[in-house]
């Protein structure tokens, strides 16, 4: 049992502060910037999945895009259907397609669609773990590997045009649940939805960590042939931590997807894949609270400069990268720490002067 410490107890405090304001944020912000912050929680999910290979088993994926757009492709599918009232949508039509495919069927049911939102991700994950951590493919090989599937499922997705929308993806809900998706009601509720689908999903997180599951994960990244030297089989560790962060990942597609109203392929390539590293890495790898606070602010920042400067804002945010990685690279988490150690570092050591007589 772990003490409460003043440490620890700042750090609870630190956390029901940030739920109470995640909460109450829909009394003080405005529709627009409510939906803005939805979306921000949604990629916050996807680092924390993401954090869980990379940052604490030193797995870098290059392609946990594809994740995220089969999650939001399986709720997008349900919501299409919806609105169309079960008859085959619209691009089916300008394809030829006069009756709906068999695998869209099942879509119907939201339930279903859920279950499929964080199976099939998973599925694949498994897949592919299972394919190359067996055969101890480690490093750039399964980074480049990660990014050949990226490859693989957008070119799929656009050439399937009569079956997936094509280059303009799934769009046009009206309804999720019979509920007008485009009410500020709604809104509110999905709002909700996707905080404690954030703090449900932290927590795991840090329960994973905190369990001999993570510890075994963190000796993995330290040195993998000690952990098979001692008995233990990595390979397994890492096909069910990735399988764990492709079904994380599949969750906030799904929740991107009710807040924004729209995916396409060019939503889940190579480069909003990077993208994704580089909200970890900055926000800070390893840290779980890093990794979604470099989400949030990422895509916030991403959203404000993109506006004030549409022309150089692509230019700040490669020079915010580069100013971490030289100076923070543990990034913004970090920079705390960093900060406690230089000042412990500085205080003045008072040594008890010992007595003669004594």
């Amino acid at each position: 049992m772990q003490k409460f410490t003043p440490q620890r107890i700042w750090i609870l405090i630190g956390y029901a502060a940030t739920a109470a304001a995640l909460f109450s944020a829909p009394l003080f912000v405005s529709d627009f910037r409510l939906n803005l912050l939805a979306k921000f929680l949604a990629f916050a999910i996807v680092a924390l999945g993401l954090d869980l290979i990379w940052g604490y088993t030193g797995i870098l994926s290059l392609g946990h895009g594809i994740f995220f757009g089969l999650g939001a492709y399986a709720m997008a599918m349900y919501l299409k259907l919806e609105a169309s009232g079960g008859k085959p949508p619209d691009f089916m039509g300008w394809s030829g397609l006069k009756e709906l495919p068999l695998f869209w069927q099942p879509f119907q049911s939201f339930w279903f669609a859920v279950a499929m939102g964080i199976a099939i991700p998973a599925l694949l994950a498994l897949i592919l773990g299972y394919v190359t951590f067996r055969n101890r493919i480690r490093g750039v090989y399964f980074t480049i590997l990660t990014q050949a599937l990226v490859i693989i499922t957008t070119t799929l997705l656009i050439g399937q045009q009569a079956f997936t929308g094509g280059t303009n993806g799934l769009t046009g809900y009206s309804t999720v649940l019979g509920f007008s998706i485009g009410s500020p009601e709604t809104k509110r509720v999905l709002y909700y939805i996707t905080v404690v689908a954030l703090i449900g999903i932290f927590v795991f997180c840090r329960y994973i960590i905190g369990s001999r599951f993570g510890k075994v994960l963190r000796a993995i990244r330290d040195g993998e042939n000690r952990v098979r030297f001692i008995g233990y089989n990595p390979a397994i560790y890492q096909m069910v931590v990735f399988t764990i962060s492709a079904a994380i990942a599949g969750i906030a597609g799904m929740l991107f997807v009710l807040h924004v109203g729209i995916i396409s392929p060019s939503m889940l390539g190579i480069v909003p894949s990077i993208e994704m590293v580089l909200w970890v890495a900055i926000g800070g790898r390893g840290t779980l609270v890093g990794a979604a606070l470099g989400a949030i602010l990422m895509n916030w920042a991403k959203s404000e400069f993109s506006t004030a400067y549409p022309q150089g804002w692509l230019f700040f945010m490669g020079l915010l990268f580069v100013v971490v990685v030289v100076f923070m690279p543990k990034g913004v988490a970090g920079l705390v720490s960093q900060i406690k150690f230089r000042k412990k570092r500085r205080e003045p050591k008072h040594e008890g002067v010992r007595n003669p007589a004594v």
